[in-house]
C-alpha cells in the first residue's frame, strides 16, 4: 500500500515529503526549504533505476544536480520524526508538480 507523509529538519529549515511503497522505500522525494518554500529536491526512484540501467554516470549525475538525490532505504520510523505527518496523494501530486517544475526550468 502506498502512503504519504512529511516530515521536517529544524537543523536545515527543510520539509521532506514522500511517496513510499509497500515496502517502505521511498519511490518518489520532495525537498522544499522552509525558508522561501523553494523545491530543492523532486526525485522519483523510476527515474533513478531507468537512469542506472541504461545510461552512464554523467546522467545519473545529471539528473542528481538537477532533481535531487533520493533517499535509500526504508522509511522506517518516520512517524517519529520532528512534525511528521500523513499527507494526502493529492497533496503530494501538487508539491511534485510544482517542483518538478521549478527545478526543471532552472536546469
Amino acid at each position: 500500500m502506498t502512503i504519504w507523509f512529511r516530515t521536517y529538519y529544524e537543523d536545515e529549515d527543510l520539509w521532506l515529503y514522500f511517496e513510499a511503497d509497500d515496502e517502505g522505500w521511498a519511490a518518489r522525494q520532495v525537498e522544499v526549504r522552509g525558508q522561501d518554500s523553494r523545491p530543492v529536491t523532486a526525485a522519483s526512484l523510476e527515474e533513478v533505476l531507468h537512469l542506472r540501467e541504461r545510461d552512464d554516470l554523467a546522467a545519473m549525475i545529471r539528473y542528481e544536480r538537477q532533481f535531487g538525490v533520493l533517499v535509500e532505504g526504508p522509511m522506517n520510523g518516520w512517524q517519529d520524526q520532528p512534525r511528521a505527518a500523513g499527507i494526502s496523494a493529492e497533496e503530494f501530486e501538487r508539491l511534485w508538480t510544482e517542483a518538478r517544475r521549478a527545478l526543471s526550468n532552472s536546469a
